[in-house]
C-alpha cells in the first residue's frame, strides 16, 4: 500500500479496509486480520493499525469478539456507502461545479460523459 503523505496513515489504513470490504475480500460477517497481521502486512507500527480499528469499530463497521478478534459487521457496506456518499458531495462535488462553471461543462455533457463511460467507451 502507497500512502499519501497528505491525509494520516491510520485514515488511509481504515479506508483501505472498507474498500477490501467493499471489494468483498473481507466478507460480512467474516473474521478481517488482527491488528498486528494488518501491521505487519503494511509495514507500519501497531499503534497506527490500533486508530484505524478503533476509527472502523467507532463508525459500526467491524466489531470485536473478545478473545477472538475482528469481524467486518454485519452493516458495514451500507455504512461504508453511506459515508462514503457524504464525503464525495461534501468534498468532490463542490470543486467539480467549480471546474464546470470555468471551462462551461454543462450538466448534459456529464451525462453524456457517464453514460459513454457506463457502456464502455471511454
Amino acid at each position: 500500500m502507497n500512502f499519501e503523505p497528505t491525509k494520516p496513515i491510520f485514515r488511509q489504513i481504515a479506508d483501505h479496509i472498507c474498500d477490501e470490504i467493499m471489494q468483498g475480500r473481507f466478507a460480512v460477517g467474516g473474521r478481517i486480520p488482527s491488528v498486528r497481521e494488518y501491521a505487519v502486512s503494511l509495514e507500519v507500527n501497531v499503534n497506527t493499525v490500533v486508530r484505524s480499528f478503533e476509527i472502523l469499530q467507532n463508525d459500526g463497521i467491524i466489531v470485536k469478539d473478545r478473545g477472538v478478534g475482528f469481524f467486518v459487521a454485519d452493516e458495514a457496506l451500507d455504512i461504508i456507502r453511506k459515508k462514503r456518499v457524504e464525503r464525495f458531495n461534501a468534498e468532490v462535488l463542490p470543486n467539480l461545479y467549480r471546474q464546470m462553471r470555468l471551462l462551461g461543462i454543462s450538466c448534459d455533457d456529464i451525462v453524456s460523459g457517464y453514460e459513454r463511460f457506463l457502456n464502455g467507451q471511454q
